[in-house]
């Protein structure tokens, strides 16, 4: 566990991105800044230390590895991605929670523990038409699996976010606002790199 989130921030540095990113699935790499922004947030709150954690949708493991390393005495990550998985185990290992950290490669509609804590980086829904509800089919699963929930969403819409979290009984107690960095990885992306406002929301069942 770090005391100081600069720390927290130069190990999750060392997280590899994605191998073989899958536009379909929107993986894009959260990056160190927002992800030990986020965890440490969450610590302060008292949701991460000697709690049960799960990362849904995991990727590499950014989020899911810095709730180890922040304390938690659990943390799950699931993902379809085996590929990503395997580099997620892997960096779990090299920084030493592979004892505490458990990767599963599921649909997340087929996870079914109960836990503390959900912090997520879902899919936007931004690239298909099919898949513009990924964020909210992520969102409800995680309130179904823990009482607190840490989720990433475009800032665009929260307002729908709004009154959607209220519509299942829960509650948005804090917000967090990121300029998030969409890199230049899939094809048809024109800019080398451009950003995106990301709004990272607190929500707690009532």
């Amino acid at each position: 566990m770090f005391s100081k989130k600069k720390h927290l921030e130069m190990a999750l540095q060392t997280i590899h991105p994605h191998p073989n990113p899958d536009p379909d699935l929107e993986q894009y790499h959260t990056p160190a800044t927002i992800a030990a922004d986020v965890i440490w947030n969450a610590s302060v709150q008292g949701d991460i230390v000697r709690m049960k954690v799960a990362d849904l949708g995991c990727g590499t493991g950014v989020l899911a590895i810095g709730a180890a390393l922040m304390g938690a005495v659990e943390v799950v990550g699931v993902d379809v991605d085996g590929d990503a998985l395997q580099v997620a185990e892997a960096e779990a290992r090299q920084l030493k929670v592979h004892d505490r950290c458990r990767f599963l490669n599921i649909d997340i509609d087929d996870f079914q523990e109960n836990k503390d804590t959900v912090i997520q980086n879902p899919p936007f829904g931004a690239q298909k038409a099919h898949r513009k509800d990924a964020d909210r089919r992520f969102l409800e699963k995680a309130l179904e699996v823990a009482p607190v929930v840490y989720s990433f969403h475009l800032a665009k819409t929260e307002e729908f976010l709004e009154q959607m979290v209220k519509s299942i009984g829960a509650v948005i107690t804090h917000r967090f606002y990121y300029e998030f960095p969409l890199p230049r990885i899939y094809h048809f992306h024109q800019d080398e790199k451009r950003e995106v406002e990301v709004v990272v929301l607190r929500i707690e069942k009532k």
